[in-house]
């Protein structure tokens, strides 16, 4: 007879501490990001809505729906370890990294578009604030997806188990940092007028 894993308790905040730490001070810079943002914003609000009419929407919603959907992923993958089940969190995580990569690869087509249009950060207050946090969020969206693929990495030899995962815990809390922010830049700079 096999002896059956005891689960690791369920902590608050999950995780290791000290990324909570760091996402902290992630969401303090965005934050601040985004009153400046808000406050320029304010004082050309012309300009803010010609330009944002000039955005693709339909790309937007695309990567709302990829990050929405890779947190699901992760949110499974943490329950597949809770449960003792290694390859399930592995399948997981594969899984929200090929929806963090579906992002990555609209943004960056939203990129090249606007490349090809010659806009640059150079190009006006609006442009400099787009691709200013835009930019920030998919550098945070790689290296998301690099502690996901780490995780992934262990989780498939053996490294996390029912009694201890904190690591998987750990990175998908930054992962859901990563959606959080996106939930808010999208309507921010997506949508309001």
């Amino acid at each position: 007879m096999q002896a059956q894993a005891v689960a690791e308790p369920i902590r608050y905040p999950p995780g290791d501490l000290a990324i909570w730490v760091f996402i902290l001070a992630e969401l303090a810079a965005f934050g601040a990001f985004f009153g400046a943002y808000a406050f320029t914003r304010m004082q050309h609000v012309e300009l803010f809505n010609h330009f944002q009419a000039t955005l693709d929407r339909d790309a937007a919603l695309i990567n709302t729906f990829a990050l929405i959907t890779s947190s699901y992923f992760v949110v499974r993958a943490v329950a597949s370890i809770r449960d003792n089940n290694s390859q399930g969190c592995v399948r997981w995580l594969m899984a929200a990294l090929v929806m963090g990569a579906l992002f990555l690869i609209v943004k960056a087509q939203e990129y090249a578009h606007h490349i090809d249009e010659g806009i640059r950060l150079s190009t006006n207050t609006f442009y400099m604030f787009y691709l200013s946090l835009t930019f920030f969020h998919f550098m945070h969206v790689i290296m998301g997806m690099v502690i996901l693929a780490a995780v992934a990495v262990k989780a498939k030899r053996g490294g996390y188990s029912a009694t201890e995962h904190t690591g998987v815990e750990t990175g998908a809390s930054y992962w859901h940092m990563v959606d959080l922010v996106w939930l808010i830049l999208f309507p921010l700079v997506y949508v309001m007028k």
